[in-house]
């Protein structure tokens, strides 16, 4: 059965922009939050790292927006890099008073030193900084009695109003993944806050739920996407038939981690003077290049040169894992291989989320604001999150109440569908489709390897647009066609970027062109397609 739905608020994605956009807007409004699985299943509970922020005697703004913009290879807003840097010190201070106990070096945060970063300023809890802080916020929203958690749901597409002078969200249909039913939701504002898109790759430090979902139904709304060449690598993700996208954090290289070919040399410093603790592009690069030089199916990471005790107080979480998987890493170093792990780019927002569609503002992740340029500097991510979701909230807050009519939004209908007996078609697309882009589309490209990418995934998109008009939905389905429209968005950027920039390495263009230091920028689908679109199934 489908039904309608009103609210206030509707935030699509509970990760940390998600958790904090609800609590703060709660207060005056009431606050609907999807979540695609379990509240405690996001990106976020994932992050070891931690958050930075210029809080040391030794550090300042100055230092951490220099280490930023040196990072981003001159893709990086300078103005939009203050403010959320300027913010750092606010930001911790907020999670402190809602409970959030960092790791002490005496009366002081203990902090972290990171690639790229030129100053110790990394706020962390151990390594499992993003899973207590996720904790902490889930269990503050669960007690919020303004804020109605909908779990094991996903947003299909935006229901946009395209008969005023500029385009407006209404709502989104939402999908129950249990029960198979869709909602119509409408909402004075609509917030995304969805993550990333890291699993359109074969091997991935995100989890199962990073399909860039956000990213494409706004695209399909019509709002402009940047950057999505800039795809991160970590470097370090463990390599073991039993550790799926387990990730050993960077703060390990931090703490003196050394990285060492499969006979035990270290090979850094061909690359990079700051060897280790170069910046991810490059480590991440260095590491591919030298697996596929000599046949390596993976390097080693090796903290055993250190104490016992400091490994185990310091990386608990990594310590336990590589246990479990049978290796003491006080002892004997880790096998790595680098896996897809940040989207750099995405949608075309302002700092405070708001888009180019009225009522419809994204955040955290899923945002292109212009902060990590052409490749992140290690744990801004949680930064962004955090100042974007103030950002975000205020401005909602400054705008004076609107009227929200569920009335006129028609419900979703499938009567016309039938349920599928070929499933197999999903689950096999699914695979050739994230084997394409880590074997085409990865840490070093070329225009051939793009063009016979973009050529396959043609045969896939034509399939599943055909799939998905005759056949009932599910989750498999809808996030197949979101990681479709997400991989051809990489590739068509990778594509008009004749260059060499960051994350994005071509063996055509190796070098760095002036002319390029530009954003790519891929606007929105038509809008009057995309209500067709949708008025094809309402």
């Amino acid at each position: 059965m489908n039904n309608r739905k009103k609210t206030d608020i509707l935030i699509i994605g509970a990760g940390l922009s998600g958790l904090v956009t609800g609590l703060i807007l709660s207060k005056k409004y009431k606050v609907t939050l999807i979540t695609k699985q379990n509240l405690d299943k996001c990106s976020t509970a994932w992050a070891q790292g931690g958050i930075a922020a210029a809080l040391s005697s030794s550090d300042n703004f100055e230092k951490h927006i220099e280490d930023t913009i040196k990072n981003g290879h001159g893709l990086v807003d300078e103005d939009v890099s203050r403010l959320i840097i300027q913010e750092a010190p606010n930001c911790i201070r907020w999670l402190e008073e809602n409970g959030i106990v960092f790791s002490r070096h005496g009366d002081e945060i203990d902090l972290g030193l990171e690639g790229g970063h030129s100053e110790r300023r990394i706020a962390h809890i151990r390594d499992e900084t993003g899973k207590i802080i996720h904790k902490k916020l889930s269990h503050i929203v669960k007690l919020n009695n303004n804020i109605e958690i909908i779990e094991n749901s996903m947003a299909i597409d935006l229901i946009i109003d395209i008969n005023q002078k500029v385009k407006t969200c209404l709502g989104a249909y939402v999908f129950d993944c249990n029960n198979k039913s869709v909602t119509t939701i409408s909402a004075k504002n609509i917030i995304i806050s969805t993550g990333g898109a890291s699993k359109v790759y074969q091997y991935t430090s995100n989890p199962n739920t990073s399909t860039g979902d956000g990213i494409a139904m706004a695209w399909r709304a019509g709002c402009t996407i940047a950057n999505m060449e800039f795809v991160q690598f970590h470097p370090t993700c463990i390599y073991h038939p039993l550790a799926k996208s387990f990730l050993i954090s960077e703060a390990l290289r931090g703490e003196g981690g050394k990285l060492l070919s499969p006979s035990s040399a270290r090979f850094m410093k061909k690359y990079d003077e700051r060897q280790e603790l170069a910046s991810r592009d490059i480590v991440a690069r260095a590491i591919d290049y030298e697996m596929k030089k000599y046949g390596y199916t993976n390097v080693l990471l090796d903290i055993s040169h250190k104490s016992a005790s400091f490994i185990k107080r310091r990386f608990p979480l990594i310590y336990k894992k590589c246990n479990e998987l049978g290796i003491d890493i006080t002892k004997e170093a880790i096998p790595v291989v680098p896996a897809s792990h940040y989207t750099c780019g995405g949608v075309q927002a302002k700092l405070n989320g708001q888009t180019e569609i009225n009522n419809l503002y994204v955040i955290g992740e899923a945002a292109h604001t212009g902060f990590h340029g052409a490749n992140r500097l290690a744990s801004n991510s949680l930064l962004e999150c955090l100042v974007m979701s103030k950002m975000c909230s205020e401005s909602i807050c400054n705008i004076s109440d609107k009227k929200s009519d569920n009335n006129s939004l028609r419900l979703w209908n499938d009567s016309y569908v039938t349920d599928s007996k070929e499933n197999i078609m999903i689950s096999h697309n699914w695979d050739e489709l994230r084997k394409i882009m880590w074997n085409y589309v990865g840490i070093v490209r070329s225009d051939k390897r793009l063009t016979s990418a973009k050529i396959r995934l043609k045969i896939i998109e034509d399939e599943v647009n055909d799939y998905y008009h005759h056949h009932k939905i599910d989750k498999d389905l809808l996030e197949l066609r979101n990681i479709i429209e997400i991989s051809s968005l990489i590739i068509d950027s990778a594509l008009s970027r004749k260059e060499s920039r960051g994350l994005h390495y071509s063996i055509d263009y190796p070098l760095t062109k002036t002319e390029y230091k530009k954003n790519t920028l891929i606007h929105g689908k038509r809008g009057d397609y995309f209500m067709k679109l949708v008025h094809s199934k309402v």
